[in-house]
């Protein structure tokens, strides 16, 4: 895809899973990859790697709910940040009526305000060269509501509707803001909500049985649109919402 290569590219929560294959496929562009991640051997290894295909890769270890930390490990990359993936997340499957304000606050805190401490971290910097993406990595969830992930589809749809407004306010500036929306993706955090649930065998058969493409997503399907958004041939896209459910969400 046109206008990657030679990129900076940020992508929060980019050790494992969705994050990880959004990380190769922007070094596979030529970009040099950031990876914000609170785990940081996990980024270590996941820089590692991508060092061995050479690519260039830094390293950024935040808690992504925390302002202060984002905004230190930010400064301490010394780079200009041209494309901004808000993808980290968290989730924890079970009836609302169980859930406490505790479980609200620290989905809410990593999901949205995640978000929102990444933008309004790089933004200033985009504004002032006049050129920027920002790609937020959200859930059909945020659109449509999911039983048993009601902090988090209020966490999704919270992170869809900042990102519609940046784009809003910054039309004429040069950066887009777009949202990508993963369904049901084989991935760890899925796993590991499916069996926090008290009937995780019956949740993965529903699962399989609402997608119409009757298969799960893959990381690197996710992957493809992010770089694509991300690149020149979408330089005309802004505040979007994209589903990649295998048609599980058909929005109009």
């Amino acid at each position: 895809m046109q206008g990657l290569k030679g990129k900076t590219v940020l992508v929060t929560g980019g050790a494992n899973g969705i994050g990880l294959s959004i990380c190769r496929r922007f070094a596979a562009a030529g970009c040099t990859v950031a990876i914000m991640d609170m785990d940081a051997t996990a980024a270590e290894a996941a820089a590692d790697e991508l060092h061995r295909s050479g690519a260039t890769a830094l390293v950024a270890v935040a808690d992504v709910s925390d302002y202060e930390q984002v905004r230190q490990a930010i400064a301490g990359l010394e780079s200009d940040i041209d494309i901004l993936v808000n993808n980290a997340g968290w989730d924890r499957f079970m009836p609302f009526v169980q859930t406490t304000p505790d479980l609200w606050h620290k989905v809410l805190g990593i999901n949205l305000f995640g978000a929102m401490n990444t933008v309004h971290s790089v933004l200033p910097g985009m504004l002032a060269r006049g050129q920027g993406r920002i790609i937020a990595i959200a859930s059909d969830s945020g659109r449509v509501g999911a039983t048993g992930e009601v902090s988090y589809s209020a966490s999704k749809g919270g992170v869809i509707a900042m990102t519609k407004a940046v784009a809003r306010e910054v039309a004429t500036s040069g950066v887009t803001a777009n949202v990508v929306c993963p369904g049901p993706t084989d991935t760890a955090m899925l796993s590991a909500v499916v069996n926090s649930s008290s009937k995780p065998d019956k949740l993965s058969d529903a699962l399989l049985r609402a997608i119409p493409m009757r298969r799960l997503g893959k990381s690197d399907d996710v992957a493809g649109m992010v770089a694509f958004l991300a690149s020149d041939e979408a330089s005309f896209i802004t505040g979007q919402v994209i589903s990649v459910s295998g048609g599980l969400t058909m929005c109009g």
